[in-house]
C-alpha cells in the first residue's frame, strides 16, 4: 500500500470531495477525487459532496453541473450533500450559510484576532514585489465597514505543524484574508466553518494547498475547536501540463467534459491516480482496477505444523 493511502487517523472517518465551480473539472480534479474516494471506502468511511461555490463572481451554474456529471462519469459515489444540481442550490450552497460565517467572522474580531484593512490589490502589487500583504493596516484603527477587508493579524511565531511538515504561516501568505471586500466570506474562513460543522476528520488536498491548511489550523487553534485540530491531512503531488505549469482551470488545462467529447473514457484519470502512487498505469484500466492495486489483500504467512494443537478423539 502507498504510504499515502494508509492512516493512523480518527475514527469513524468523515471526509469530503470540494470541487470549485470556478471552471470545468480537468484531470487534476479528477484524480483528487478518485484519491479521496478510495481511501474513504477502503477504510470504511463516510464521504460528503461539498461544493465550494462562495465565490459568486467565478462559479457558474454551469461549472455546478459539470461536477455532477464529470463525478458520475468517474463513477464516484457520496454518502452525504446534493444528489444534483436542483438539489444542490436550493439546500447545500454556501451562499445559503452567510450567516454562519459571519457569525465566525464576528467571534474572530471578538477575540481581536482580525483588522479591517482598506487596501487596494493595485496598492498591494506597488508595495511589495512577493505579494504577501505587507500590514499597511495592521496598526490603524480602522472603523469597520462593508467596503473592508478583513484580515487576520497573525502572532509574531505563527509556525504550525501540519503531519510532518512545519508551515511558517507568515511567510507563506502574510496576514491573510478571512472576509472580502465585497461582502463575502474567503475560502479559508468558509472551507474552515464547512469542515467543523461537517465533523471532517479527513481532508485531502493538493500540496499547493499546504500552506492554506496552516492557516486554517491556526484560526482554529485560536476558536479552540478540538475536532478541527485532530483532524488528518493529506497532501498529494500535483500534476503538471507538458509545459511544466500545474494543471490548473486558469491555466486553461484540458477539461475532463472536452476529453470525453474527444472519446476519451474515465480510465486517463485512473492512470494518473496509479502513476500518482507509484503504480504501473495498467492497475488504472478501471476503478475496480485501482482499488484492488492501492489496497492489495493482505496474504496471510501459514501456521507452522509445531504452533497447530492436535486433535484429540
Amino acid at each position: 500500500m502507498h504510504p499515502f493511502l494508509s492512516r493512523q487517523g480518527l475514527f469513524p472517518l468523515r471526509s469530503r470531495l470540494a470541487p470549485t465551480p470556478s471552471g470545468l473539472l480537468h484531470v487534476g480534479n479528477g484524480v483528487n477525487c478518485v484519491l479521496t474516494w478510495l481511501v474513504v471506502r477502503h477504510h470504511g468511511g463516510s464521504l460528503r459532496l461539498r461544493i465550494d461555490d462562495v465565490d459568486c463572481a467565478r462559479s457558474r451554474p454551469a461549472y455546478v453541473e459539470d461536477i455532477f456529471r464529470q463525478l458520475d462519469w468517474l463513477g464516484l459515489d457520496w454518502d452525504e450533500g446534493p444528489q444534483g444540481p436542483g438539489e444542490f442550490f436550493t439546500r447545500f450552497s454556501q451562499r445559503l450559510k452567510r450567516e454562519r460565517y459571519l457569525a465566525l467572522r464576528d467571534e474572530l474580531v471578538r477575540r481581536e484576532l482580525l483588522y479591517c484593512c482598506t487596501c487596494s490589490r493595485r496598492h498591494i502589487r506597488d508595495q511589495v514585489n512577493d505579494g504577501l500583504y505587507p500590514g499597511t493596516c495592521r496598526g490603524r484603527r480602522t472603523p469597520p465597514a462593508e467596503a473592508h477587508a478583513w484580515r487576520v493579524r497573525l502572532p509574531q511565531d505563527s509556525r504550525i505543524r501540519v503531519g510532518a511538515q512545519e508551515v511558517d504561516v507568515s511567510r507563506a501568505m502574510g496576514d491573510f484574508v478571512v472576509w472580502r471586500r465585497d461582502g463575502l466570506p474567503a475560502y479559508q474562513l468558509a472551507s474552515l466553518a464547512d469542515d467543523i460543522d461537517d465533523r471532517i476528520t479527513l481532508v485531502v488536498r493538493g500540496e499547493d494547498l499546504l500552506p492554506s491548511t496552516a492557516a486554517q489550523l491556526l484560526l482554529a487553534a485560536q476558536l479552540e475547536e478540538r475536532g478541527f485540530l485532530a483532524a488528518e491531512f493529506l497532501h498529494h503531488p500535483l500534476l503538471s501540463c507538458p509545459q511544466g505549469n500545474k494543471l490548473s482551470k486558469s491555466h486553461g488545462a484540458l477539461s475532463l467534459a472536452a476529453m470525453r467529447i474527444s472519446g476519451a473514457g474515465p480510465a486517463v484519470v485512473y492512470r494518473e491516480t496509479a502513476r500518482l502512487l507509484g503504480l504501473p498505469p495498467e492497475c488504472g484500466d478501471s476503478l475496480t482496477d485501482l482499488q484492488a492495486a492501492a489496497f492489495p489483500p493482505r496474504v496471510c504467512a501459514p501456521v507452522p505444523e509445531s504452533c497447530l494443537c492436535a486433535g484429540t478423539s
